[in-house]
C-alpha cells in the first residue's frame, strides 16, 4: 500500500532536513575548533586570498598582525616608528584582529601563547599566511609548549639562523674617522638585577664573584639597590673602561644589548657568553676581551689593571671605530620590540615564498 505526499509537506521535509544538517555541522564545527590548536591546511584546500582588504583605508601592502604585544601593553609602539627610526615602511603593521583573515602575517611572542594555546586563532590558518614565532630569550629560558612544534611558517630570534635575525649590526664605512673615547672616572662597571640562578645566571655570578675579590666593580641595578633612569643608562655606561657583558646563559649566537651597549657608547665589553669566535662572526676581534682568554678571573683582573695605567695599549681596542660604527639598541625601557618586530614588517614586505618550520623547539636548542 503506498502512501502519498503533498507538495507542502514535501518542502516541509526537505525544509527540516536543511535545518537538521546546519545545526549538526555547525555543532561539530564548534566542537572540533574549541578545544584544538589551529589547523594547518593545505594551500588547495581552501579558496585563494582575497584580492583586496575590505577597509578601503589601508594602504596597498601587506599586512602583518601583532596577535599579542610583548609582556604589556607598556610595550605596544606607534607603526610610524618603523619607517622614523629604521625606514621601514613596507608593510602595515597592526593589533586589529578584524583583519586576521586578510592577513598576509600574524606575529606570536612566544611567552604570550598559553600553555594550552587557547588563545591562538580557533579557525584554519589560510594558506597565504605567513605565522611567525617570536621569540628572544634563550633556550635556558624558553619553555616549550605541546602543540607549537610544527605549527610556524617563520621564526624571528636572535639566531643567525632564524628566519628573521634581530642583530645590532654593525656598520662598515670606506671613509676612515677618529672615534674620541668617552673621559672615563671609573674602571669596571656591570649592571644587573636578574641574580635568579633558575635562568642560567649561576656562571657569570660566581665569575663575578672571583673578580670582585682582585679589581673593584662598580654594580648597578637591582642587585645593587642602585637602579639607572633611562637617561642614567648610556652616560654611565660610557663613563666606565671596561663593562661587564655577561650573559645569563650560554648559548650559541646569544649576545644581547649587554654586548651592544658598550660597544656603541665607547666602553670595551669583557664578555662571557658562547666562544670568542662566535663574537668575533658579529664584531671585530679587537673591540672586546673575552673572559675565557684568561686562564682565571685573577689573570683577568691584572690585564685590565695594566690597561687602566698604560693608555696607548687601552686605546687600541677602540682602533675598528675608524671605519666600523655602532648604534644603540634603544635608549628607553620599553622600547626593547621594535626593532625585531619592524624586522619582521620588513621581511613580510620582501618575502612571499613558502616556508614551513618543523621540530621548532629541537632546533632552537641546538
Amino acid at each position: 500500500m503506498s502512501t502519498s505526499i503533498s507538495r507542502s509537506q514535501q518542502f516541509c521535509l526537505l525544509g527540516t532536513g536543511w535545518i537538521t544538517g546546519f545545526c549538526m555541522c555547525f555543532l561539530y564545527i564548534r566542537h572540533t575548533t574549541k578545544d584544538c590548536p589551529p589547523q594547518i591546511v593545505h594551500p588547495c584546500s581552501v579558496p585563494a586570498k582575497p584580492l583586496s582588504v575590505s577597509n578601503d583605508t589601508l594602504p596597498d601592502k601587506p599586512i602583518m598582525l601583532v596577535w599579542v604585544w610583548p609582556e604589556t601593553d607598556d610595550y605596544k609602539f606607534d607603526p610610524v616608528k618603523c619607517k622614523e627610526r629604521y625606514n621601514i615602511d613596507g608593510c602595515h603593521l597592526t593589533d586589529n584582529r578584524d583583519l586576521y583573515s586578510q592577513a598576509d602575517a600574524v606575529l606570536f611572542y612566544h611567552k604570550g601563547i598559553k600553555k594550552d594555546l587557547s588563545n591562538l586563532p580557533q579557525t584554519p590558518r589560510p594558506p597565504f599566511q605567513k605565522w611567525i614565532w617570536f621569540n628572544l630569550e634563550s633556550p635556558t629560558n624558553t619553555r616549550p609548549k605541546s602543540g607549537l612544534e610544527n605549527l610556524f611558517n617563520l621564526t624571528l630570534t636572535y639566531r643567525r639562523d632564524s628566519d628573521i635575525s634581530v642583530r645590532y649590526y654593525l656598520n662598515v664605512s670606506k671613509i676612515p674617522k677618529e672615534f674620541e673615547i668617552p673621559e672615563k672616572d671609573k674602571l669596571v662597571c656591570w649592571f644587573v638585577s636578574n641574580t635568579n640562578p633558575g635562568t642560567g645566571t649561576g656562571t657569570r655570578m660566581k665569575f663575578y664573584e672571583e673578580l670582585r675579590t682582585y679589581v673593584n666593580v662598580n654594580v648597578f641595578g637591582k642587585m645593587a639597590g642602585k637602579r639607572l633612569t633611562d637617561e642614567e643608562y648610556y652616560p654611565t655606561m660610557a663613563s666606565c673602561k671596561f663593562y661587564l657583558s655577561f650573559e645569563n646563559s650560554i648559548h650559541r649566537d646569544y649576545m644581547t644589548e649587554k654586548f651592544n651597549g658598550p660597544l656603541s657608547i665607547g666602553t670595551v665589553p669583557i664578555v662571557l657568553g658562547p666562544p670568542r669566535d662566535n663574537y668575533e662572526q658579529f664584531a671585530p676581534h679587537n673591540s672586546f676581551i673575552h673572559v675565557a682568554d684568561f686562564p682565571s678571573a685573577s689573570a683577568l683582573a691584572q690585564h685590565l689593571l695594566v690597561l687602566d695605567k698604560d693608555d696607548a695599549a687601552y686605546r687600541r681596542y677602540f682602533e675598528w671605530r675608524k671605519y666600523v660604527t655602532a648604534t644603540p639598541h634603544y635608549a628607553v625601557w620599553n622600547e626593547e620590540f621594535i626593532l625585531p618586530i619592524c624586522r619582521a614588517c620588513d621581511y613580510v614586505s620582501r618575502h612571499n615564498e613558502y616556508k614551513e618550520t618543523h621540530d621548532l623547539f629541537k632546533w632552537y636548542s641546538s
